[in-house]
């Protein structure tokens, strides 16, 4: 019969072993909870982080009831990590999660703001022709472009607060948001909203007083509005082509350049800044033909459009679709023919400014055009080559001729023939000697010009070829000169031994010798 002390003693067993079985499975899912914190940071997905967040909050506020263990996160090699360190590793998942966000809002605001654009064209263009008077369309649409307005200044003032948030967790959360609040970012938002919130807001439309169909297209004139209030409405919807300054920001979020972490390690290391300029650099590098073609048929189409609306108010050609892209064609090419031209200021504008980016584009274009024509090292080699050989043949047939002539001329003063078929030899040789001259100086220009194409990286292969020479005769000197030392070590032991074999031998034979 067990006694009840030993009962006691195994009921007190019992609870410890199913305590520490209950704390081995919470430090179990202790343990799960952190590998999975650490694999969800590397993990691109952010629905995963916000569950398995959540799972190990729930986790933690279990255990805090039963002990006061507190879970430390693990990383992959299976070493603990500091405190600083897993704070380190939220900030890089919330800095991972805010790039995300600033590429989606600016994706987001160049769509709305290109949605305006678009919406802005439709109104210009079927003003004339489909709206009637006491018609609401005209009303839909420009409560459209108004909201589409303040749908983009609400993306821009997101994408800024993403931006300063990016700011403050780069500094470690140890800085005020209002620091980051520079004049110079001030500025640039206080432009950007101003800029994008610039869009036409005239409603009541109805035909103007031109209703002749072989015109150019009509505007829209208020009855209610001014001359004044009509030109303003024009130029907010000419100006509203601002907005495609965003194009240059989504480039640059989009670009592979600023989504790879190789490019970004090492632009780091030797202090590149991954601006718009040099993804254009890039882009003209790798795609110049594609990317100037991209932007001379988008800057031709909306040049002759805004043209076109700058010129209607006046009802010539130029309002016509067709003589605004000749018109911007020619301006841009700097031809000038001079049978068209605008007759607006605004009109004026736009050529001019048109006139300078042909300017502009031109020149890249020559440049483009100047490096495809151009040989690479290995044609100019083979092309150099080959002007040496046939350079060297010239040559030698130059120096044949001039002993030839030089034989013969010596031939008829030995002779002494007539006066003018020695003249005739003296100018033939002059004449040889000349172009074998010229031959030597041709020949030593285009040596001279070979010799300045030899770049860097053959010389510093050259240099280290006759470096890694230069070792190896030094290694194989010093691997002799320890040879023949051995051998001389040899040499004297073996002379040692000879002298004290003589010396014995003639002990032996004549003991009195001591």
């Amino acid at each position: 019969m067990p006694s009840p002390a030993r009962e006691e003693s195994n009921g007190e067993t019992g609870q410890a072993k199913d305590g520490a079985a209950e704390r081995g499975d919470d430090a179990g899912g202790r343990l799960v909870c952190a590998l999975e914190m650490e694999m969800t940071n590397r993990s691109p997905h952010g629905d995963s982080k916000v569950d398995y967040v959540n799972n190990c909050d729930g986790l933690v506020g279990r255990n805090c009831g039963d002990s006061a263990e507190v879970s430390v996160p693990l990383s992959l090699h299976g070493k603990r990590t500091t405190h600083m360190e897993g704070d380190d590793l939220y900030r890089l998942r919330d800095r991972k999660l805010l790039l995300e966000d600033r590429k989606r809002l600016c994706a987001l605001a160049l769509g709305t703001a290109l949605l305006g654009i678009l919406l802005m064209i439709i109104h210009a263009e079927m003003c004339p022709f489909v709206y009637k008077p006491g018609s609401n369309a005209a009303l839909v649409i420009n409560s459209s472009i108004s909201l589409s307005t303040g749908c983009l200044l609400i993306l821009i003032i997101a994408f800024h607060y993403k931006d300063i948030r990016l700011f403050v967790i780069d500094n470690h959360n140890q800085v005020d948001w209002r620091i980051a609040m520079t004049s110079h970012r001030v500025l640039v938002i206080t432009l950007e909203l101003l800029v994008c919130a610039i869009h036409p807001v005239g409603s009541y439309w109805e035909e103007g007083p031109h209703g002749n169909s072989s015109s150019s297209a009509q505007l829209c004139v208020s009855s209610h509005h001014g001359e004044a209030l009509l030109g303003m409405e024009l130029l907010c919807s000419v100006l509203m082509f601002l907005r495609l300054y965003l194009v240059h920001r989504a480039i640059l979020l989009h670009s592979k350049m600023l989504l790879s972490a190789s490019y970004r390690s090492i632009g780091s290391l030797n202090n590149i800044n991954f601006t718009f300029r040099f993804v254009l650099k890039v882009l003209m590098n790798q795609h110049p033909a594609r990317t100037l073609l991209v932007f001379i048929l988008f800057f031709w189409l909306t040049a002759s459009w805004m043209l076109t609306l700058c010129e209607r108010q006046t009802q010539t050609s130029t309002g016509h679709m067709e003589t605004a892209l000749w018109l911007i064609a020619i301006t841009f090419l700097t031809v000038g023919y001079g049978d068209v031209a605008p007759n607006t200021s605004c009109g004026k504008a736009v050529c001019l400014f048109t006139g300078v980016m042909g300017v502009a584009c031109t020149a890249m274009l020559v440049a483009i055009v100047t490096e495809k024509l151009a040989l690479n090292k290995g044609e100019k080699h083979v092309h150099y080559f080959m002007l040496d050989i046939q350079i060297s043949k010239r040559i030698r047939h130059a120096a044949a001729n001039v002993l030839r002539e030089c034989w013969l001329l010596h031939r008829t003063n030995l002779t002494k023939g007539n006066r003018g078929e020695h003249r005739r030899h003296q100018r033939c040789l002059l004449e040889a000697i000349r172009v074998f001259r010229n031959l030597r100086l041709k020949q030593r220009k285009l040596r001279d010009y070979v010799s300045e194409m030899v770049d860097l990286p053959k010389m510093q292969m050259i240099m280290c070829d006759l470096s890694a020479n230069w070792n190896n005769s030094y290694r194989e000197l010093e691997q002799r000169i320890l040879s023949m030392e051995q051998k001389l070590d040899e040499l004297s032991r073996c002379f040692q031994q000879s002298s004290e074999l003589l010396s014995q031998v003639l002990r032996h034979r004549n003991p009195e010798i001591r």
